[in-house]
């Protein structure tokens, strides 16, 4: 409020007091409401006469009277005085959260001076005085004091919601509604008060038992946030109204044995056998603790629908599991051809110190509402602790709450007490409700307390004793809400013991058949989509046909050598596509790119769904790909790879956000939900994975081994040294090579582009599903013999080695092991040098490969020829260490003694100077055809 506000109103309501008519409807109604100078106007007849349908000032208008400055007066006072309230509704909204009861333990201390009526001018003398209610509906009353309570009731109670941050008005209505409409509150029937209360015990009765049972065992208790079981039963029968089939839940290890039991249905018998833990022998080297196991089951609605509820394994890394599980959503949607993102859901429960630590739930929230990403929102649910291990919000966040983060996004968080069910009820109904409208993520923050520190072993008094002085003397969540039924009469002593009674019985019988039967393994791999599909040892039979027709080829080549007669086609690239055409017609041969744009248009239509991501990934990051063109006149997109044939399988092929961990960690997700697809993600340099190495070791190379599930995801990771510097020529071969155990991943190097055509093809192909790794090339992209004819993809297969390529190889005088770009370089001074006593073999495939493919290679050569391992990296990196270990005694016993020539031992991959590199480069290649050329 301003003078000139002041002077507009003034103005206007002396229009209004002239004629009524004069001003908006909007204004009548306000004016209208304040009839405190009705009296004066009457008493004051005398100086004014009628006029139509209004009034005119007897005397001058210009001249006003004593009256009517009086009048102008009171109307500026009045409208000072709304402008107030309304200025303390919205403050109610924006900050009635900071005063709303949310933490059971009563340690955070409440209240803000901001929302005291008296900071805005009100005084108590006001409480009974009627303001309008235009911008507050379904107020009971017009006082102040009405308003208050209605503001109270709503933002300050057990809820606090935080939604005044969204930019769209539309969203911000409808959640003033929803609230404000019901005051925040839920008019719960008896049967769901009884079936709140029937899942807290539950939860409550779960944790008692294992903890009598197995006394000091870890278990990552529940216990201080038992709400969440009701709260996860509320949402899916939400869910089930909603007509969503399916729901992707993730979440930590705490409260996790209470959710497989309580949600998701799995039998307690087999909880309890995996603390007794009886087959040792079963699990040597092998398998996951019971806190990190995921489970399948159907949940039935009380309505009749059935939901599919799939928990993801996870590993400790908390909050990484996030972007798995909305890869696994947006497959599953895929696959139904759910475009609206409707029929699957994902839950994903956090911790409040992780979700408010952990990068990767930034990286989540990002790749919420992206196009390549969403999955239609997610329900973010947080169990706040209200600490970390030891640590407490103030050591461990810069921000009010552990949700601030989420205010990045246009969403509400809704903050509510886990003590109130019935509250976590009206969040619960109201956040499902939002999702499905907007299609957006909703956050719930609920307030909670860990009762037994973080897990069974540790003693949280030492760190924080005032904390756990108030739990000690805390009630259960199901003791106050029972007090609180038996007080209304919703529910009988005896029914609440009867409810005990039944969930104690049925516990005491699991517990007696774990102890009675033999041990079963429920672990649910290889069934749904995977039937078919097996992991283990690489198997010889599995050698599926991966070479097209040459008929076939030439088409999808002429294809992918199209646009329409109308696309502006950028002049550069237009050379780019008529070389494809002569691709083609077989007169040119096919370069990386052409390799594997046929690859993936021969597995579109052969009904295998390609999906491809990373950053830049549509015109690639060498600028090589162009899987995308766009109209240099207005802008429009062209894919040449989507016009192949009209029931051609799903392509994807998506520019990711700057962050490697979320994407390949969506990527992977996708993966486990769709066998017959290539799902592939790719980095910009091949360095660059390590940001995501917690997916690769976590999830990638290990999920077999802990859990049973296989996955075909494939990484192209670019690789080579070619003087740009350290973070620019290495996809750390080494790393992956030391993770390598029981045929766990493919690593590989294909130096082709007839093998990488192959390569992608058996990929997709094979029912034995590993990942592959794929260290691929940059500047050999445009190599002039990195280039393979038409007839080596319509003939053949992949190649783990690839043999020396002299027409004889007697008079072998050395034999060089490579792979990659240093293989071109070798041949070049091998041919510049005469050398033709030198062999140079390429090892394509480092993993798996067997002792005999090595030992076959080399078979036409006479033991004790010297052989040689080259490679660009330094002594300490690269293969090198691999290759001795893994075949160095089998070639010695051969008579072949394997040494290495590679760059010193450095503690970075390269140098940063283009000179310097250049001059080891050149040493290396010397060395290694040295004293054998004319």
């Amino acid at each position: 409020m301003n003078s000139y506000s002041l002077d507009y109103i003034d103005d206007l309501y002396v229009q209004y007091i002239r004629d009524p008519q004069s001003v908006s409807e909007g204004w009548r109604k306000y004016f209208a409401e304040f009839s405190l100078v009705s009296s004066d106007m009457q008493a004051q007849s005398t100086n004014w006469s009628g006029s139509g349908n209004g009034f005119t000032l007897a005397e001058d208008p210009d001249e006003p009277t004593t009256q009517a400055k009086s009048l102008r007066d009171e109307a500026l006072w009045l409208a000072q005085m709304q402008d107030r309230v309304d200025n303390l509704v919205r403050e109610y909204r924006v900050r009635g959260h900071m005063m709303a009861k949310l933490d059971p333990l009563k340690l955070a201390g409440q209240g803000n001076p901001q929302l005291d009526p008296e900071s805005y001018g009100l005084s108590e003398a006001d409480l009974n005085r009627a303001f309008s209610c235009e911008n507050l509906q379904y107020v009971n009353g017009r006082t102040l004091g009405d308003i208050l309570q209605k503001l109270r009731n709503t933002y300050c109670r057990s809820i606090g919601a935080q939604f005044m941050h969204i930019d769209n008005r539309t969203i911000r209505d409808w959640l003033q509604r929803r609230m404000e409409q019901s005051e925040n509150r839920l008019e719960l029937s008896r049967e769901v008060q009884c079936r709140i209360y029937s899942r807290l015990a539950d939860a409550a009765i779960f944790e008692e038992f294992v903890r009598r049972k197995f006394v000091g065992a870890k278990t990552f208790s529940l216990e201080g946030a038992e709400s969440l079981i009701p709260l996860l039963d509320l949402a899916l029968e939400k869910a089930g109204q909603h007509n969503v089939e399916g729901v992707i839940l993730a979440m930590a290890h705490r409260g996790r044995l209470n959710v497989l039991a309580n949600i998701l249905g799995k039998r307690a018998q087999n909880i309890f056998w995996s603390f007794d833990d009886p087959q040792p022998e079963m699990h040597r080297g092998a398998g996951d603790v019971r806190y990190h196991l995921g489970h399948s089951s159907d949940w039935t609605t009380s309505t009749g629908a059935t939901v599919h509820i799939s928990l993801c394994f996870n590993p400790s890394h908390l909050e990484y599991v996030n972007t798995v599980a909305q890869g696994r959503c947006r497959a599953k949607q895929d696959r139904a051809g759910d475009d609206r993102h409707s029929q699957f859901m994902t839950i994903l429960i956090h911790g409040d110190a992780a979700f408010a630590g952990e990068g990767i739930v930034q990286e989540t929230l990002n790749m919420s509402e992206l196009p390549g990403y969403t999955t239609g929102g997610t329900l973010h649910v947080i169990l706040n602790n209200q600490v970390g291990f030891t640590t407490e919000p103030r050591e461990s966040r810069s921000c009010t709450y552990a949700t601030d983060v989420a205010k990045m996004l246009q969403i509400p968080i809704f903050h509510v007490n886990g003590e109130d069910p019935e509250a976590v009820a009206q969040v619960v109904s109201l956040a499902m409700d939002f999702r499905r409208e907007f299609r957006k993520d909703v956050v719930i923050d609920m307030y909670a307390y860990r009762k037994w520190g973080h897990n069974e072993g540790d003693e949280p008094r030492f760190t924080q004793p005032l904390m756990y002085k108030t739990i000690d003397e805390r009630k259960s969540v199901r003791e106050s809400y029972l007090k609180r039924l038996l007080k209304m009469g919703e529910i009988t002593r005896q029914e609440a013991d009867a409810i005990a009674e039944v969930r104690q019985s049925k516990l005491e019988r699991e517990f007696e058949l774990a102890q009675q039967e033999e041990y079963i393994d429920d672990l649910q791999t290889m069934g749904g989509y995977w039937k078919g599909y097996f992991g283990g040892p690489e198997s010889d039979d599995d050698v599926p046909e991966t070479s097209i027709s040459t008929d076939a080829a030439k088409q999808l080549l002429a294809k992918l050598a199209e646009f329409p007669a109308t696309f502006n086609v950028n002049r550069k690239l237009k050379r780019f596509m008529e070389l494809r055409g002569e691709m083609s017609q077989g007169s040119r041969p096919l370069d990386w790119a052409t390799a594997e744009a046929l690859a993936f248009a021969s597995m579109l239509i052969e009904g295998h769904p390609v999906r491809l991501s990373g950053q830049d990934c549509e015109r690639g990051t060498f600028s090589q790909r162009h899987a995308v063109l766009h109209d240099t006149e207005n802008g429009e997109r062209y894919t040449p790879l989507r016009n192949l044939s009209d029931n051609q399988a799903r392509l994807d092929i998506i520019n990711s956000p700057l962050c490697e961990a979320g994407v390949l960690g969506f990527e992977y997700g996708y993966s486990l939900d769709c066998p017959e697809g290539v799902v592939i993600w790719e980095a910009q340099f091949g360095d660059f994975w390590n940001v995501a190495q917690v997916i690769v070791d976590q999830f990638i190379t290990s999920a077999e081994d802990k859990w049973g599930r296989l996955s075909h995801i494939t990484l192209l990771l670019p690789h080579g040294f070619e003087g740009a510097g350290p973070e620019h020529c290495s996809a750390r071969l080494e790393r992956f090579l030391l993770l390598t155990a029981e045929d766990n991943i493919q690593v590989t190097q294909p130096s082709t582009p007839a093998q990488y055509f192959h390569l992608l093809r058996r990929q997709a192909k094979r029912r034995w599903s590993k990942p592959l790794v794929v260290l691929t090339p940059k500047s050999l992209l445009r190599h002039q013999d990195v280039v393979s004819p038409l007839s080596q993809l319509t003939s053949g297969s992949f190649q783990k080695v690839l043999p020396d390529t002299r027409p004889s190889q007697a008079d072998t005088r050395r034999i060089l092991l490579c792979s990659g770009k240093i293989y071109y370089e070798l041949a070049q001074q091998r041919e510049l040098l005469e050398a033709n006593n030198v062999a140079i073999i390429r090892i394509e495939q480092f993993y798996p490969l067997r002792e005999r493919v090595i030992l076959d290679a080399l078979s036409c050569y006479q033991p004790g020829t010297d052989l040689v391992w080259v490679q660009e990296e330094p002594t300490n990196m690269g293969a090198w260490q691999f290759m001795k270990v893994r075949f160095g005694d089998i070639l010695l016993e051969k008579n072949f003694r394997l040494r290495c020539l590679s760059r010193v031992e450095s503690a970075s991959p390269a140098t940063g100077s283009a000179s310097a590199h250049k001059l080891e480069q050149n040493e290396l290649i010397a060395e290694a055809l040295a004293d054998l050329g004319k």
